[in-house]
């Protein structure tokens, strides 16, 4: 149930919503991978700049920890919780996450709101690594992008492979959070630091859908 391709798009799009809202809202800074917060501790550790690289750490740490977290709580609480499932407590504790984050000002507090957003990051792509049957991230793009390609030409060099159904799968998690990208630049000249809460609509209504197919399986 969790893995279903509707739950993906829809975390798909609260990832485009969150990487749009870091970079317009909080020092344009893509907060939901830290690819870039590792290039630049490195660039700032080669000028000697340790303030800087302090302040890339901060966040590389911060997703770490929500690795951490995430394992604990799969741990903790099984593969169900009541009539829960495990990955359902996860979409809740991101949207608490978030309202905080919609909270901090704007300015001084930006470091942390992006530490708090690189946390729900982690735990997004670590507790959702797979949509059927495919291994998908939800937070980035480049995997997904490679994967998609790949399945495309599998399709259009063996038509009867399932590449095609996969490729349509890939390609639409990439709609799905480009889409979420421009929810947060058309909301954000309204909302502000506010912006943030769009994401908790897709992130609540995957947890709904966990329910539904559920109850259907």
């Amino acid at each position: 149930m969790s893995e279903s391709l509707p739950v993906g798009l829809l975390l798909a799009m609260a990832g485009g919503i969150l990487d749009a809202y870091t970079y317009l809202n909080r020092g344009q800074v893509f907060a939901t991978a830290e690819t870039g917060n590792l290039v630049l501790l490195g660039v700032n550790l080669s000028q000697g700049r340790l303030d800087r690289v302090v302040y890339y750490l901060l966040p590389i740490l911060s997703f770490a920890a929500g690795v951490l977290v995430t394992e604990l709580l799969r741990r903790a609480m099984g593969p169900n919780a009541g009539r829960l499932h495990w990955r359902q407590p996860i979409l809740l504790t991101e949207c608490a996450v978030l309202v905080l984050v919609s909270l901090l000002p704007l300015g001084t507090l930006d470091p942390l709101a992006n530490m708090l957003i690189s946390f729900t990051s982690a735990i997004q792509i670590e507790s959702f690594r797979q949509f059927q049957g495919c291994g998908c991230a939800t937070t980035m793009c480049t995997g997904n992008l490679r994967s998609g390609t790949e399945h495309l030409f599998r399709h259009l060099t063996s038509p009867g492979s399932q590449s095609g159904q996969k490729s349509i799968l890939y390609y639409g998690l990439i709609l799905a959070f480009v889409c979420g990208a421009v929810t947060s630049g058309l909301v954000t000249p309204f909302w502000g630091g506010r912006t943030v809460l769009c994401a908790c609509i897709p992130l609540l209504g995957a947890f709904l859908l966990m329910f539904r197919e559920a109850h259907e399986e």
